[in-house]
């Protein structure tokens, strides 16, 4: 622990003088490190890791029949499609060859008039409680971001029944078709 060096260090000064002896003291700090090192693994075993956050989906149970699994109505299904650059598409319905530019269009992922958060709270508004459902299918060149903003848009926007779907073929080509033309789809 701490000792006391008694060895004569002092040096006299001048003929005649005499001084008392100077006193080293010198602390041997071994102990401590050791309590250090036993201050750090206590609480490196009794700190609580911190826990992994994800999402909790709750998922429909699949039915048997394809007639008995849940059908979305026409006029309450709102389809999203998330692109390259945040770009994100949306129709409402069900697309097809003779209403596709007229129910095709492109949004952000802004709180403005044209982003998605007001379209969702439109269509919500316009669409009986039991009926509204969200369709999202991100693209293959869609970033991971941009389905988690999606998915909290949901959870904002307070909607009950949402559904994350692989997107078809015509609607992948529509979407890039409208990406390369300047991802204007109004």
């Amino acid at each position: 622990m701490a000792e006391m060096d008694t060895s004569g260090g002092g040096h006299k000064k001048g003929p005649g003088v005499k001084k008392g002896k100077k006193l080293s003291t010198r602390v041997d700090l071994t102990p401590m490190v050791d309590l250090g090192f036993l201050l750090i693994t206590f609480f490196i075993f009794t700190t609580t890791m911190s826990q992994a956050t994800a999402f909790k989906l709750f998922l429909p149970k699949d039915a048997d029949k394809p007639e008995d699994q849940n059908k979305a109505k026409e006029s309450g299904a709102l389809t999203i499609m998330l692109g390259k650059d945040n770009n994100v598409f949306y129709y409402e319905g069900i697309l097809d060859n003779s209403n596709a530019s007229s129910k095709f269009k492109s949004s952000n992922f802004g709180n403005g008039e044209s982003g998605i958060r007001n379209i969702i709270l439109q269509k919500k508004l316009r669409t009986p409680d039991n009926d509204f459902v969200v369709v999202i299918k991100p693209t293959s060149e869609c970033n991971y971001k941009n389905v988690v903003d999606i998915l909290d848009e949901m959870a904002i926007n307070v909607v009950k029944k949402y559904a994350l779907v692989d997107i078809s073929d015509v609607e992948d080509q529509l979407v890039k078709i409208t990406e390369a033309a300047g991802g204007s789809g109004k």
